[in-house]
């Protein structure tokens, strides 16, 4: 006598599927609204990297090149300008005969970032870098930065922040040369 066996079948059953289905969506929707949180903060993040990056590229240059390279910054614009030469002018701040290495436009980033401190008030005597902000955010003399050919340069900081105005980022020189990254996190410069 024969007997028959059960083909046993494998698979998902319909339940099974619209529940696991319904869990990606939970997570999708919770992980998505963080990342949609976190978008301004990281694009902020990114164009203080990328400014820091510019200086740095500009003082090896210099070094390597032995001439003077500079970053021309324009608050007004929201926008840098990274520079190879001053121009038949020599002034670094009349940036149309300059040679221009590299034009950087803030709003690029979008995210309302920009030049700006944030919520930061007051005179911060007490934090790096000390003082009061300067009105367009840049401490730069005449809004530019300058590297020798041995990398030296002057000393000041470029503020940043975004449209959330909960984080701000200070990139700036010491006037060895050396650059420098901070953020603003709650009563002190990191």
């Amino acid at each position: 006598m024969m007997t028959k066996y059960k083909e046993k079948k494998s698979g998902f059953t319909l339940a099974e599927l619209v529940m696991a289905i319904a869990v990606i969506g939970i997570l999708l929707a919770i992980g998505g609204t963080q990342i949609m949180n976190s978008l301004p903060d990281m694009r902020l993040k990114a164009a203080a990297r990328d400014l820091y990056s510019n200086m740095q590229m500009a003082r090896m240059n210099a070094v390597k090149n032995n001439t003077i390279w500079g970053l021309v910054f324009d608050p007004a614009n929201n926008r840098y300008f990274v520079c190879s030469d001053s121009g038949a002018d020599g002034v670094w701040s009349t940036t149309a005969d300059n040679s221009v290495f590299a034009t950087i436009n803030l709003a690029s980033y979008k995210s309302g970032v920009g030049y700006g401190h944030g919520n930061i008030t007051g005179n911060n005597s007490a934090t790096t870098p000390p003082g009061a902000f300067p009105a367009d955010d840049v401490s730069y003399n005449s809004n530019v930065l300058t590297f020798s050919s041995k990398g030296l340069g002057g000393a000041g900081y470029v503020y940043l922040d975004n449209q959330n105005n909960s984080t701000t980022y200070a990139v700036g020189t010491l006037s060895s040369g050396v650059v420098r990254i901070l953020m603003w996190q709650g009563a002190q410069w990191r």
